[in-house]
């Protein structure tokens, strides 16, 4: 690799990086190009070298948080060895991650692709069909770190970990609702 192709890719993960946290923490629809080039400091035909447009970059941010959140949750699923270990696990995590204390995650804004969704009404746009594509991609990590193969802990685990994550963006409290999904869950797996 060249020195130019480093700067070059330098470039692009500033303008994602800068692109996350605006549409993360103020909306997709409020920020504009010039907006992320302002504040990431990178010329315009920079970001137009890299990304053939808005949706273009909102495809690359969305998978560049996908990743980042299938990588995190796996770590945290890693070591459970029992369902109600891992039930613990992952909702000990959120509560974590909604404290501000997960670093990979950054500050809590609620679910990016929950909010990305949000903003988008065409169901059938790339956006869309990414946003659908993250969740069923932590579905399928929880499930397989499941030793009871339910599908109705499976739907009740996820459906619980999603009203928590909205509950704790809505309302700023999450404590009870992360506990009362892991007693309602412990009760499924008993």
């Amino acid at each position: 690799m060249t020195i130019w192709d480093s700067m070059m890719n330098q470039k692009r993960e500033l303008l994602l990086n800068t692109a996350l946290d605006l549409f993360y923490y103020k909306g997709i629809n409020s920020i504009g190009i010039n907006e992320i080039i302002k504040v990431s400091g990178v010329a315009k035909k920079t970001l137009y070298s890299h990304f053939n447009g808005k949706n273009d970059l909102i495809m690359a941010v969305l998978n560049q948080r996908h990743q980042v959140f299938i990588k995190w949750l796996e770590d945290k699923l890693s070591r459970p060895g029992s369902d109600h270990e891992l039930i613990d696990c992952l909702f000990e995590s959120l509560q974590s991650w909604f404290d501000g204390n997960e670093q990979a995650l950054g500050s809590f804004g609620g679910c990016f692709f929950i909010n990305t969704s949000a903003e988008f009404s065409n169901q059938e746009s790339d956006i869309s069909h990414y946003c659908r594509y993250h969740k069923e991609q932590v579905r399928q990590l929880i499930q397989s770190k499941l030793n009871f193969k339910s599908p109705d802990l499976l739907n009740a685990i996820c459906l619980l970990k999603e009203g928590a994550i909205t509950t704790a963006y809505l309302t700023g409290e999450s404590i009870e609702a992360i506990q009362s999904s892991k007693n309602v869950l412990h009760k499924i797996v008993c």
